[in-house]
């Protein structure tokens, strides 16, 4: 595991989300990354249940269970603005058992599936964000493999971004400012994924359909 930035990708003009998603991968096949599978990132949303705000009066409050393939014995759960919990993926069962606090809802479940590509040292995964049948985005993941700690290399990652990202490099994640000379772990990445799909679920733009 290894320092990871994760953004969203805009739709090029005249494009589709598919079409896109072929040209940024085109670019990656073209500086000589080469295919290592698929991967997939989910996301879903529980809510405080009613009952236990009307009895307790304390303000609703979302919790996200997320899942990802690189790590498929572990689950996420992440509150806004709180702590990033790593439990085994026994966890989605213990959620069900906890109807009477957390209630999913179910039509938010949001995920990014794509290609996984290396390139020397960097992994890169170039995903379509879909919201059910539809389609709202692109994510792409890079991650410097070598390097743990994000102040070390985050010069790095940018310029290498820049050689298929171009002007769509992001700036400096937000979770990078916390981390400081502290290890980078999988639970930062989850949470730039849960803040990039809550991005996403805010854009009010004409979902792209059946490109899955």
């Amino acid at each position: 595991m290894g320092v990871t930035c994760v953004a969203q990708v805009p739709v090029a003009e005249g494009k589709s989300v598919q079409q896109t998603v072929e040209l940024l991968t085109r670019k990656l096949e073209l500086l000589g990354a080469e295919k290592q599978g698929t991967f997939c990132v989910d996301c879903e949303t529980y809510h405080t249940a009613a009952s236990t705000i009307s009895s307790q009066g304390q303000t609703g409050k979302l919790m996200y269970v997320m899942h990802n393939s690189e790590y498929p014995l572990s689950c996420f759960g992440l509150f806004e603005n709180g702590p990033c919990l790593i439990a085994d993926a026994n966890f989605d069962i213990l959620m069900v058992k906890l109807k009477g606090f957390f209630q999913n809802a179910k039509a938010n479940k949001i995920e990014s599936r794509g290609t996984r590509y290396q390139y020397c040292d960097f992994l890169v995964k170039v995903g379509t964000v879909t919201m059910g049948p539809s389609a709202r985005g692109i994510s792409v993941e890079v991650e410097y493999c070598p390097c743990v700690v994000a102040n070390d290399c985050w010069n790095l990652l940018m310029e290498f971004m820049q050689s298929f990202m171009g002007n769509h490099t992001p700036g400096i994640p937000s979770v990078f400012g916390t981390k400081h000379d502290s290890t980078y772990s999988p639970g930062d990445t989850m949470v730039q994924y849960m803040e990039l799909f809550n991005k996403i679920r805010k854009q009010q733009q004409v979902p792209v359909a059946g490109i899955r």
